[in-house]
């Protein structure tokens, strides 16, 4: 077996990138594309499945919303389980050290069962007493638990799913990941209306018909894995390695999911106009964050790879590289919502109430878009760094510092929409002010196929 890279942080002869250090765009492209494809998938698939059910009646859609709720915080908060995988695999696959990297993806899938059945069992107890608490309604929440006992046995093939994701990004396959969870969540789209009106099984026909997507993909990566021809065997040793950086990474999205459910309850307490404007901006800055996102995976993989094979000077050169290209995009994107603030929002609702209260924070988010596409291309450069620890401490001050005080001021002195956007641009901000300081001063950049 090959020695592994030795850690070296040492400066190189050269202090900047030059043009051979550079990629083509359409390598970047090749893993961003698929990668957008992937992130957008579930989404749309949640809406095939929210429109099937949404004609069964007002009871069932809230029982769907409350369950789906409970069932996303499941890939929200264990994300780790890709993007950490991904960030271990490229290292080895850059050192040239394939097994070892696809065998990274076998302790990520065994770990993924693991946790994955004891929030099953833990799910199953609990389900009732969750759905209670988050409804205050006893028929909603039968709605949500009927849907969700069945669901829940789709999670460990969830997490098994992002493993799968997470390792073949790591060897810079991203077109298999792609086609296997649009298999899924394909055949589960026509499974839905089948089970739910001409079984006639309701609300309890999209579970089953969710949990059948589960199980097309993880069986797909699970079958990929198996021919790749490494041990299949467990080691307990790695898989507390891949759980460190979890840890990271799980206290990095807790800090997200504060700051947003706070923003989403304050709204609530300022006017129903305000929630309801708040809620379509926000759709609309979390679809574009998956856009943005997509580059941020290619960087993962990339500057992984070239730290992997010892080369620090390409990484640093793929990096300027991709926080152009986010630049590049997020600027586009913000001339394109600027046009189109007169006209979509009309398409999400007619109320001229919510449209009233849209422009207090539309503006917010158009201007935000290209500080969010240079954070989100940097967060991708130190993710696939294995700078995780970094950015769980840069995400949780920016938290505590910028966003929850100017939400909760919201509140006390009657701010509104405006309070909280600009809570969430000071959020940014801050992100943008740590991760810039960090990619300046190189140190992200540790060579070797482990870190």
């Amino acid at each position: 077996m090959p020695e592994k890279a030795p850690l070296s942080e040492a400066p190189e002869p050269r202090t900047g990138p030059g043009p051979g250090d550079r990629i083509p765009a359409r390598r970047v492209l090749g893993l961003a594309v698929p990668a957008l494809g992937v992130l957008a998938a579930e989404p749309l698939y949640v809406l095939v499945d929210t429109a099937v059910v949404g004609h069964l009646g007002a009871l069932p859609l809230a029982g769907l919303a409350l369950g789906g709720v409970v069932l996303s915080q499941i890939s929200t908060q264990l994300t780790f389980l890709s993007y950490g995988t991904t960030s271990r695999t490229a290292r080895l696959h850059g050192a040239g050290r394939r097994s070892e990297a696809v065998s990274e993806g076998v302790q990520a899938t065994w770990l993924a069962i693991l946790v994955g059945l004891v929030l099953l069992v833990a799910g199953q107890l609990l389900a009732g007493p969750i759905a209670r608490a988050l409804s205050g309604s006893d028929e909603i929440a039968a709605a949500a638990v009927s849907w969700l006992r069945i669901a829940l046995f789709g999670a460990p093939l969830i997490l098994v799913t992002m493993a799968g994701n997470g390792w073949m990004r790591g060897v810079q396959d991203a077109a298999r990941p792609l086609r296997y969870v649009l298999a899924g969540n394909g055949i589960s789209a026509v499974l839905c209306p089948l089970l739910v009106y001409v079984a006639d099984l309701g609300l309890e026909g999209s579970a089953i018909a969710n949990v059948v997507a589960q199980v097309v993909s993880a069986s797909m990566f699970l079958v990929a894995l198996a021919r790749e021809r490494v041990p299949l065997r467990p080691d307990f040793g790695v898989m507390r390695a891949q759980l460190a950086l979890g840890r990271d990474l799980v206290l990095r999205s807790l800090a997200f999911q504060a700051c947003f459910v706070s923003a989403a309850a304050v709204a609530a307490r300022t006017s129903t106009q305000a929630v309801g404007a708040h809620q379509v901006v926000l759709q609309l800055w979390t679809f574009l964050s998956l856009v943005l996102d997509s580059v941020a995976i290619a960087a993962q993989s990339l500057v992984g790879a070239a730290l992997g094979g010892g080369a620090a000077r390409q990484a640093r050169g793929v990096a300027t590289q991709i926080v152009a290209y986010g630049l590049m995009l997020g600027c586009f994107l913000c001339v394109l919502f600027a046009a189109l603030s007169t006209t979509l929002p009309h398409a999400f609702t007619s109320d001229p109430g919510v449209l009233g209260e849209i422009p207090h924070a539309w503006w917010f988010f158009v201007a935000l878009q290209p500080i969010a596409g240079v954070v989100f291309a940097l967060d991708g450069v130190l993710l696939g760094a294995g700078d995780a620890a970094f950015l769980r401490t840069a995400t949780l001050v920016s938290a505590g510092v910028g966003f929850l005080p100017l939400i909760w001021l919201s509140l006390a002195f009657g701010w509104g929409l405006t309070g909280i956007w600009v809570g969430l641009s000071l959020f940014m901000v801050l992100r943008l002010a740590a991760v810039l300081f960090r990619w300046r001063s190189g140190q992200w950049a540790v060579v070797g196929a482990v870190r």
